[in-house]
């Protein structure tokens, strides 16, 4: 496979968007349309009492409060685990004394290159750094037995929660 062609036709705060023209054999091309993302974190922060913290906040593009983990867009270039304190902080406000990484894995590798870095997060303390202006979040801490319960009641319903709980468990015996 060759690509032919690039072009950018859309910069935005949060991806871009290119148009690759591919030659997957001779004479045989195809238009993929590309999101450009920085990459992403996503943590499970399990606190002294066992608890698993969520949050709960309004997704515009499919109309929903969604009860999902902590997670936030990496700034270019930054690293993984900068950015998940920094995220754990805006959104729980709570900073980690432990950070072990738990699994990457692309969101939509059809169509898009961003690549999620998903953490355990332990040993919470309070450290509130203030939330991004155009994020509405409330903390949900539930127990064990609770966030398995809203995972199978399928209100846990973004594919970045789900994987980052499953890794979890498997790390942690759940």
């Amino acid at each position: 496979m060759k690509t032919l062609k690039s072009e950018h036709i859309f910069h935005g705060r949060a991806f871009n968007v290119r148009v690759d023209e591919v030659e997957y054999a001779p004479g045989r091309t195809h238009r993929i349309e590309v999101v450009e993302h920085s990459g992403a974190v996503t943590l499970v922060p399990v606190d002294a009492e066992g608890r698993v913290w969520f949050i709960r906040q309004y997704r515009h593009a499919v109309a929903e409060t969604m009860l999902e983990l902590p997670a936030g867009t990496l700034h270019p270039a930054e690293d993984p685990a900068l950015g998940a304190q920094r995220e754990l902080q805006e959104e729980i406000g709570r900073r980690a004394g432990v950070l072990e990484r738990l699994a990457s894995f692309y969101l939509a590798p059809g169509y898009s290159t961003e690549l999620m870095h998903a953490y355990l997060a332990t040993d919470l303390s309070p450290a509130p750094l203030p939330p991004d202006e155009d994020e509405a979040i409330v903390t949900a801490p539930l127990s064990l037995a609770e966030a398995m319960q809203a995972v199978a009641r399928g209100e846990v319903r973004d594919a970045k929660s789900l994987a980052a709980l499953f890794a979890a468990a498997r790390r942690l015996g759940w």
